[in-house]
């Protein structure tokens, strides 16, 4: 796979990921996608990059099942530190005049920089995860439901509890990270209204450090573990590795996102005490945006994915969880409800 890269430290307890540099070819914007002779697709990271164990990670999972299943080239490219809106321009430029088709944009942080690249390569596809603001015919819009699967981590954190005090950390407090807080609290309160919550954001915009800084994620864990919160979710990205790890060294659950955090090898150490994840299908949006682009048939519009299909969901991998009867029991019933729409999410706290 070829890749645009920076190297990624992920705090002090993960190695630091060395890959390769390759430049984008020289295209114009009337050639770009016309190279008939192979089938190449980009993804271009969100803050954190690749090796967060979360959202980054699901979306190069995406791209890789297409390298292997369908037979496409692969790029994947990676965020600067800092960087603002013109860097992503460039980016998405350079991946589109390079021939990559679809180019795809991890995370609501391009939709600028798409309503900009886009108009200027109509035979390329662009696709953003989690951004449905910024519409064309060849930008496809891959959102979540994801308060109905902070919902379940509600209900699993309120029966699991013994302290009856919960914790939910956002990375940066932007309208999408705010549905994994309500969806949250609600969960948690229509299951035991005499659980505390305790909500915290590491960051506001424009300072997205709350993606990408571990540090920030165990301070914060640690001030509410200090609190007497015995379940913290996370919803923070890179900084969310940090948390997991102030949560599980103190013997307490952690809850992931995006991936299943379980089963990610940088937090293995961890894992038994990572209870569930909230998860979010961000690997199979990347691989049907890819799929339909080489069918000839590409996706456009808003392309949302809830419980309803599986897009979002809670995590069973860890045998702990599975073996709390009345939590997965509690977890289903509201999963039926929502689905069957005896239960609306809110989608702000």
């Amino acid at each position: 796979m070829r890749r645009i890269t920076r190297i990624a430290t992920v705090g002090a307890a993960s190695a630091a990921l060395a890959l390769s540099v390759t430049a984008c070819g020289g295209k114009s914007s009337s050639e770009a996608g016309t190279d008939s002779n192979e089938a190449k697709a980009a993804i271009a990271y969100d803050v954190g990059g690749k090796g967060d164990q979360s959202f980054n990670d699901a979306a190069y999972a995406g791209l890789a099942k297409a390298e292997k299943d369908l037979g496409v080239k692969g790029t994947d490219s990676e965020p600067t530190d800092g960087e603002g809106d013109a860097d992503k321009v460039q980016r998405l430029t350079d991946l589109a005049r390079a021939g990559n088709n679809p180019v795809i944009g991890v995370g609501f942080a391009y939709a600028p920089a798409i309503k900009k690249v886009a108009p200027k390569f109509p035979k390329v596809s662009f696709g953003i995860i989690d951004d449905s603001s910024v519409t064309d015919k060849n930008i496809a819009n891959m959102v979540f439901n994801e308060e109905q699967g902070s919902y379940l981590a509600g209900v699993a954190a309120a029966k699991t509890t013994k302290t009856k005090t919960v914790g939910f950390i956002g990375g940066v407090e932007t309208p999408l990270i705010k549905k994994f807080q309500a969806g949250f609290e609600q969960g948690v309160k229509a299951t035991d209204p005499s659980v505390k919550i305790l909500s915290q954001y590491l960051t506001q915009p424009p300072n997205f450090d709350g993606f990408s800084k571990p540090d920030l994620g165990k301070a914060a864990a640690q001030g509410q573990l200090d609190k007497n919160a015995d379940v913290v979710y996370h919803a923070a990205g890179l900084a969310g590795f940090g948390a997991i790890e102030a949560t599980a060294t103190a013997g307490k659950w952690a809850i992931g996102v995006d991936s299943d955090q379980y089963a990610q090898k940088g937090l293995a150490k961890y894992k038994d005490k990572i209870l569930t994840s909230v998860t979010k299908d961000v690997a199979d949006s990347v691989y049907n945006l890819i799929k339909s682009v080489k069918d000839g048939k590409p996706e456009s519009g808003e392309i949302r994915y809830g419980l309803d299909k599986d897009g979002v969901g809670l995590a069973d991998s860890n045998p702990a969880y599975t073996k709390m009867t009345d939590v997965v029991t509690a977890v289903e019933k509201a999963k039926k409800d929502i689905i069957d729409g005896k239960i609306t999410v809110k989608t702000t706290p």
